[in-house]
């Protein structure tokens, strides 16, 4: 059977009423607004209380609505990354036994190392650490690079000493004070710090340029390569820095030398804590004096005796 023709809704007393409901909440709504809009001009207080009061009733229902819609919309989320962290977790096991020979392998030469400095009987050197002291301030803008402790030599501060952060070497201890002290920084031109390369142990030398970074240059021959991703550690060397402290890792590869940056910002740093010396230079030798010999005493002088008459 075909529709009939006349889609009015006259025939159904439903679409009437509908028809009608539409109108009033039309109407309804106009006035409403014609209302607020008229209050806003006139009273304009009188609006922001009406305002804020819609606004505290709609407030919960908005709130659990917006509740709602961001639960529904984090679930593709959600699954997406249930099954990225599932890929992850394969992916991460299978990286853990392909370098669980290379850890067993690591652990092996680590006994052996150790063994081999027993037969040896060498003794290694722990730097004592002195004290642990805020740097109050650091030099930017001068080519000349130094850092401020607030801590000098009534607290054990001497010249000379290494001065490391929780990331890596800081620099030396240059001046000090009753309570503060004078930090030379890697970064400064007149720091030098004798250094080697992790993965080959090749040694080098840390040299400060004053803009913020170091030189990385060759001690065992000019044609060295160094290449980004190079991480120098202290090396003992000198008898300042302990050894095996980061310094510096190599960011662009240079003609001569490597452009690196130090692991320690000290622009970023607040605490530091400075060590006596690796190997502290020993006390001078004093030579010994001879004995001062004894004055002799003067003889006493003899006293002439007169002579005595002979008899006849």
């Amino acid at each position: 059977m075909a529709p009939p023709r006349n889609r009015r809704p006259g025939f159904s007393r439903r679409a009437q009423y509908g028809l009608f409901l539409g109108y009033v909440i039309a109407a309804a709504g106009s006035l409403v607004a014609a209302v607020l809009l008229a209050l806003s001009a006139i009273d304009p207080p009188a609006f922001a209380v009406l305002r804020a009061t819609v606004a505290e009733v709609t407030t919960p229902v908005s709130s659990g609505l917006s509740t709602v819609g961001q639960w529904f919309g984090a679930i593709p989320g959600s699954v997406g990354s249930y099954f990225g962290v599932h890929d992850e977790n394969k992916r991460l096991r299978k990286q853990l036994s392909d370098q669980h020979a290379l850890f067993m392998r690591a652990r092996s030469l680590g006994y052996e190392n150790r063994r081999l400095a027993a037969l040896l009987r060498l003794r290694e050197r722990v730097a004592e650490p002195v004290v642990t002291a805020r740097l109050v301030s650091s030099s930017v803008t001068s080519t000349r690079r130094f850092a401020v402790l607030n801590a000098g030599s009534w607290q054990g501060v001497a010249s000379g000493q290494p001065v490391i952060g929780p990331d890596g070497l800081v620099g030396r201890i240059l001046e000090t004070g009753p309570n503060s002290a004078r930090v030379l920084l890697l970064v400064d031109p007149e720091s030098v710090v004798p250094v080697r390369r992790t993965r080959d142990g090749m040694p080098a030398l840390a040299a400060g340029r004053g803009d913020g970074l170091v030189d990385i240059r060759s001690v065992a021959t000019a044609t060295a390569a160094f290449g980004p991703g190079d991480v120098f550690v202290s090396s003992g060397i000198g008898g300042i820095y302990p050894p095996g402290i980061p310094v510096a890792h190599v960011i662009r590869r240079g003609p001569e030398a490597g452009l690196a940056r130090t692991y320690a910002q000290p622009d970023t740093l607040d605490y530091a804590m400075v060590q006596r010396a690796f190997m502290p230079t020993p006390p001078p030798l004093t030579v010994p004096q001879p004995a001062p010999k004894p004055t002799p005493k003067p003889k006493p002088k003899a006293t002439p005796t007169a002579s005595k008459p002979v008899a006849r």
